[in-house]
């Protein structure tokens, strides 16, 4: 069945047409508690037409015109939840979750404007090029693990659910994809300078390919390295969250 909104390739618009994997994604919703749900990037109404049905504070969320319309059209009772809003610019200001088939040139913006708005965002189904799925739920050790995969899981336990294959959209992307669920840890403050953390996550990744000594020799000094001796000969990829923590204690210690 063909879509009934023109997919736009500059928004990266990928319609889902297979009914039971909106449901797996509409259903993996289950394990968060959160008072409201906004769906980014709700396109022709997919998963929209299951949320609904299913949640009284929802609000669907996209920037292209067409879909609003005939959202709007389709779904006259509920025309007050649907908004055309760029999630990116939105000012979080209640607890929420996240639902969404999102467009691929913006997914790893939207996790990490999730990541900034933590306190509010309780967690997250979502639907992004399989790469990047992979990469937010990798664990150290894994060629694909990377600035996202850390900085997510400081904050959030991530799942790996299901694959998607191309063929179930419209138009058919080059790439699988793969959904993840995010769900917010209880302790949300890390023990460290949180600025601090996120800036020597991000140096080390910048020069994945180098030890930590060379990555952050000039935060390294006579004092500090004794502390982390056991981690200078090793890459950013070997420390998973806790790890980047300790280091920060030692080169950027909180005063």
């Amino acid at each position: 069945m063909r879509s009934p909104v023109r997919a736009k390739k500059h928004l990266g618009q990928h319609f889902l047409r297979d009914e039971n994997v909106a449901l797996k994604i509409v259903d993996a919703l289950a394990p968060l508690s959160f008072d409201s749900l906004i769906e980014v990037g709700a396109g022709d109404g997919v998963l929209s037409k299951h949320l609904v049905e299913r949640y009284r504070k929802l609000e669907l969320f996209d920037v292209d015109q067409e879909s609003i319309d005939y959202l709007k059209r389709t779904y006259p009772i509920h025309v007050d939840k649907i908004k055309l809003q760029d999630f990116l610019q939105w000012d979080i200001k209640d607890e929420i979750a996240v639902i969404g088939n999102f467009p691929y040139n913006i997914s790893s913006q939207i996790v990490f404007k999730i990541i900034e708005n933590k306190y509010n965002v309780v967690g997250m189904v979502g639907m992004f090029q399989k790469e990047v799925a992979a990469r937010i739920a990798s664990k150290k050790g894994s060629r694909v693990y990377g600035i996202i995969s850390v900085l997510t899981q400081a904050y959030y336990d991530v799942e790996y659910l299901f694959t998607v294959d191309a063929q179930a959209f419209e138009p058919p992307p080059k790439v699988q994809s793969g959904v993840i669920i995010l769900k917010r840890k209880e302790i949300l403050k890390l023990d460290c300078d949180e600025i601090a953390f996120k800036s020597i996550v991000k140096r080390s990744f910048n020069q994945r390919r180098k030890m930590l000594r060379k990555s952050l020799k000039d935060l390294i000094n006579e004092e500090n390295s004794k502390l982390i001796d056991r981690y200078l000969t090793m890459r950013p990829e070997q420390l998973d969250y806790t790890e980047f923590v300790e280091l920060t204690n030692a080169l950027a210690p909180l005063k």
